[in-house]
Parts: C-alpha cells; sequence; structure tokens
C-alpha cells in the first residue's frame, strides 16, 4: 500500500511560480515511478510529468516543457512539481500518483495504482 499527500497548491498571477510537493507513506518509495498528473473542469484528467524511480528519467506534457520541473528526494520520501511562468491554463487539480508496475515511466494516467487526493493550482491573467 502507498498513500500520497499533496500540497503546495494554491493562487498564482500568471508568470508566476509554485511548486507541490508530495509526501508517499507505506511502500519504500524509491520503488515506484510517479508522476503528476492534472484535471481542468470539465476536462479529462492528463499527465504533467512523470519520474522513474530514481528520478534520472523524466517526460513531460509539451505545454509545460521548459516551465514545470519534476523532481524526487527519496531519502525525505517526496516528489516535487516546480511550475514556473504559470499560464491561466494550467488552472487544474494537481494530482501525484504512483504506480506499481514494472515499467520506467508512464504518462497513462489509468496506469496509476495510488493517487494522492489532489491539490488546486489556480492560475489568475
Amino acid at each position: 500500500q502507498v498513500q500520497l499527500v499533496e500540497s503546495g497548491g494554491g493562487l498564482a498571477q500568471a508568470g508566476g511560480s509554485l511548486r507541490l510537493s508530495c509526501a508517499g507513506s507505506g511502500r519504500a518509495f524509491s520503488t515506484y515511478p510517479m508522476g503528476w498528473v492534472r484535471q481542468a473542469p470539465g476536462k479529462e484528467r492528463g499527465f504533467v510529468a512523470v519520474s522513474s524511480r530514481s528520478g534520472r528519467t523524466t517526460s513531460y506534457l509539451d505545454s509545460v516543457k521548459g516551465r514545470f520541473t519534476i523532481s524526487r528526494d527519496n531519502a525525505k520520501n517526496t516528489l516535487y512539481l516546480q511550475m514556473n511562468t504559470l499560464k491561466p491554463v494550467d488552472t487544474a487539480v494537481y494530482y501525484c500518483a504512483a504506480t506499481l508496475r514494472a515499467v520506467t515511466t508512464t504518462i497513462v494516467p489509468e496506469e496509476y495504482d495510488y493517487w494522492g487526493q489532489g491539490t488546486q493550482v489556480t492560475v489568475s491573467s
């Protein structure tokens, strides 16, 4: 079992920054790939960024490349998403997720087994 708790969401102005954190507990943190997934009102959830177990392999949604950075500190059992140059289109509920599949990473939300409760990010223009 894996428990995930996000923090760090809130309100930001366009061009601003926020950092999301996701604390994991239960199963050893370094044993599962993780990702950030977001869901905007009226839209399906979609991947934002993913990380391998070590953090050395990452992937990003094209629209966030160069603006967002995913990282993890396995010693602190924490996953991060640094979001810079925020845009109103980034407004969504952001979830961290973990998969127990034997993959390096996955961008398919349905392949994640455990989810946090979500944190709201609102970007004003």
